[in-house]
């Protein structure tokens, strides 16, 4: 078992939907032997369920990790490129005949493009094969840019199986060229983990978030539960947890002679 997927094990074990799965087993299994411990469990992971699944706490949670408003064009100015974070591929895609990008990673990718056609600065895409697969997130991204958008980027980095291995390898491709103010696009949601990350790599970095979080309830539709809640409570839980992880990873690394 591989380190990568050791922890996204560990990972689903502690995240909702599993995590909630897992409570509501315990929870019948203890119903005999403990009916009132078992009829909380039940009831928590129900409500747990119902609130986390809703659109507007999905949205309400994805605001908490929110660290900047979308970048403007004099921050653009300022800076010497444009990197672009991997978000996941879709492997061995039946209708493009092998691995593509998915819907994360697209997002990214486009509005990647929108502020190098309004800065003219070039492009480092970063994603390596976490999970396997036969094309690494860079080099698919590079593909699409040269293909659908007539852009090819300066900059592959196609090893990184992680958002720490991102900073960690395409750090020095833009040192050696120069490069040290960033922007760095990847969801609003993703930045508050990714953003220090780069820092600690030496470079200044502009927060270009993509999909800000809506909070807003319109309607009664943003109570009820549906699977696009549901996705955007546990990104925010997952983004948590990551940088709860990286923190104590970083606090072991200083420890270590």
């Amino acid at each position: 078992m591989t380190a990568w997927l050791a922890t996204h094990l560990v990972a689903a074990a502690l995240l909702p939907p599993l995590a909630l799965v897992i409570l509501l087993a315990v929870g019948l299994t203890l119903r005999r032997r403990r009916p009132r411990l078992s009829a909380s469990l039940i009831l928590l992971a129900a409500a747990a369920l119902y609130a986390l699944s809703t659109p507007w706490v999905g949205g309400l949670l994805q605001k908490s990790l929110e660290i900047s408003a979308p970048v403007s064009p004099a921050e653009l100015q300022t800076a010497d490129a444009i990197v672009v974070l991997g978000g996941g591929r879709r492997t061995d895609a039946a209708e493009y005949g092998g691995d593509t990008l998915n819907d994360l990673s697209l997002a990214r990718l486009r509005y990647a493009v929108h502020l190098q056609r309004a800065s003219g600065l070039p492009i480092l895409v970063t994603g390596g094969m976490p999970g396997g697969g036969t094309a690494a997130e860079g080099r698919i991204m590079q593909h699409i840019l040269q293909s659908e958008y007539g852009i090819s980027p300066r900059w592959v980095e196609d090893a990184s199986l992680t958002t720490w291995d991102n900073a960690r390898l395409s750090a020095p491709l833009l040192k050696q060229a120069g490069a040290q103010r960033i922007v760095l696009v990847s969801h609003a949601w993703h930045l508050r983990r990714a953003v220090p990350l780069f820092e600690a790599q030496g470079l200044a970095v502009v927060p270009a978030g993509t999909q800000f979080a809506r909070t807003r309830v319109d309607s009664v539709v943003d109570l009820l539960p549906d699977p696009a809640g549901l996705r955007a409570s546990s990104f925010t839980l997952h983004e948590w947890l990551g940088i709860l992880w990286y923190k104590l990873r970083s606090i072991f690394a200083e420890g270590t002679p």
